[in-house]
This record gives C-alpha cells, sequence and structure tokens, in this order.
C-alpha cells in the first residue's frame, strides 16, 4: 500500500482557516498590526497607521527611551431582546506598535490626530539636524 499525497484538495483543517478569515477577521485585531506609512521630509518625519473603526480616545500612545509606542484596546457589546429570544454580541480588539525613533527627533514637540481612520504622528527634527550637510574635500 503506498501513501499519497493529494496536493489540490482542501484539508479540513485549511476550511476552518478560509471560514475564520472570511467571517470573523474584520472583528480580530488580536495578534495583527495596523499597516504603516512612514515619510521623511527636511523638517520631519510622519506616520501613519491604518486603524479604522476606532476614536481618538482608543488610542494610548507612550514616549519611553526613544521608543514610540502606539496601542488600543477596543470591546464592544450589542445585546438585543424580543419576543422568545436574546441575542447578545461582543467583539474585542488590541494592538501594539512600537518605532524606534532616530536622535534627530525633537521629542517635546510631536503631535497626534486621528481623521477618517487614519492615526497620524509628525515628528520634528531638531534644528540643528538640518544643518549638518557639507561638502567634503578629496584629499
Amino acid at each position: 500500500m503506498k501513501l499519497v499525497k493529494f496536493n489540490n484538495q482542501p484539508m479540513l483543517s485549511d476550511i476552518f482557516e478560509d471560514f475564520e478569515k472570511r467571517f470573523f477577521y474584520p472583528f480580530k485585531y488580536e495578534g495583527s498590526m495596523p499597516a504603516a506609512n512612514i515619510t521623511e521630509n527636511e523638517k520631519s518625519f510622519q506616520i501613519e497607521l491604518a486603524v479604522p473603526g476606532m476614536t481618538k480616545q482608543d488610542f494610548k500612545i507612550n514616549l519611553e527611551n526613544n521608543v514610540l509606542t502606539v496601542s488600543s484596546e477596543k470591546e464592544s457589546e450589542k445585546s438585543e431582546e424580543t419576543k422568545g429570544y436574546t441575542r447578545k454580541e461582543f467583539t474585542f480588539g488590541s494592538f501594539t506598535r512600537s518605532f524606534t525613533l532616530p536622535k534627530i527627533v525633537e521629542t517635546e514637540q510631536i503631535k497626534a490626530s486621528y481623521e477618517n481612520g487614519i492615526l497620524k504622528m509628525e515628528l520634528p527634527k531638531k534644528a540643528e539636524a538640518a544643518k549638518i550637510t557639507k561638502e567634503i574635500a578629496i584629499a
């Protein structure tokens, strides 16, 4: 008797994983991180996090030892009572995302705002960081 592996047939674990992704992923933040865009110009760095469905009160932003940490925990509960049955649903989501800042960031001037599902943080550079450019002669 030979053992034959079928590559084209979905396994039972694959079916359950697909089911979980399709039906539970929109409510599941645990274990995943929001997407981030980081840009730089001559005056500052900008960090944008895609976190739809939240409010600005849901976020906690901390700075410790040049590490900027953004975290959130959100719980919601919905219940509906009608004739003959009670329906109760709840969801929980959380994430933590950390960024190590370069020493040229003016940490006292960091600003954050939340609008249309995007958390934006502006990290201005120190004034002396802009003066570092110079031409070096070749000997």
